[in-house]
């Protein structure tokens, strides 16, 4: 994994990368060092994987942690026998007990998505850790780009991506891909972002019905 972060921090530094300078200057953190796995866990059999960090997540150096993140990880504390509403250090504790990605590890300036050709630079690395490194198979994707990052991965998937995003129950469904030959099942669920009026509400409904589904923590 080191040596995978490494490669990550290298491709960062060749050539322009727009990060949010900003919110690293004030973390006092490298620009070029990503956030992803933190504190997960590699071999654990549910992963959550979503767009691309924010100013919290620079700050800790853990994946999930912002607004949208602690919902996850509320849910997670809560499936794990935990009561209320658990603390920053809690929360970190319940998500090393998951997979965590991005598609991009670094953050962009405000809140706009990084664009194609940003993933792209950054897709293999993402592709080798979802591929070869972690163990698991049943992926909760947050948020339509983090679904649809898939089909960047595999041109071949896009059709299939597509028409299973318009059905009207994609968050209560799963597809199963096939990922550079490994098997994947893809669990969708809308981006838990405060910002995103039509699901937020729904979303905690949304992802302990998954986390039953899934038998989690198992």
């Amino acid at each position: 994994m080191t040596e995978l972060l490494q490669r990550i921090a290298a491709e960062a530094r060749n050539g322009t990368l727009s990060v949010d300078t900003e919110a690293y200057t004030e973390a006092r953190r490298d620009p070029t060092e990503p956030v992803l796995l933190g504190s997960g866990d590699l071999t654990a059999s549910v992963g959550f994987f979503g767009r691309d960090p924010g100013r919290r997540e620079v700050e800790t150096g853990e994946p999930f942690v912002g607004k949208g993140g602690q919902l996850v990880r509320g849910a997670l504390y809560r499936a794990a026998g935990g009561t209320g509403q658990p603390t920053l250090e809690e929360s970190i504790a319940a998500g090393q007990r998951v997979f965590w990605g991005n598609t991009v590890p670094f953050k962009p300036v405000g809140n706009k998505a990084w664009p194609v050709a940003v993933k792209r630079r950054f897709l293999p690395f993402i592709r080798e850790l979802l591929v070869e490194q972690w163990q698991g198979h049943d992926l909760i994707t947050l948020g339509n780009q983090a679904f649809e990052w898939f089909g960047l991965a595999e041109p071949s998937l896009r059709p299939i991506l597509r028409e299973f995003w318009g059905r009207e129950d994609r968050y209560e469904g799963s597809l199963e891909i096939s990922l550079a030959g490994k098997r994947i099942r893809l669990h969708p669920l809308p981006h838990p972002s405060p910002l995103n009026a039509t699901w937020h509400r729904q979303f905690p409904r949304l992802l302990d019905a998954r986390l039953h589904e899934l038998s989690w923590p198992e």
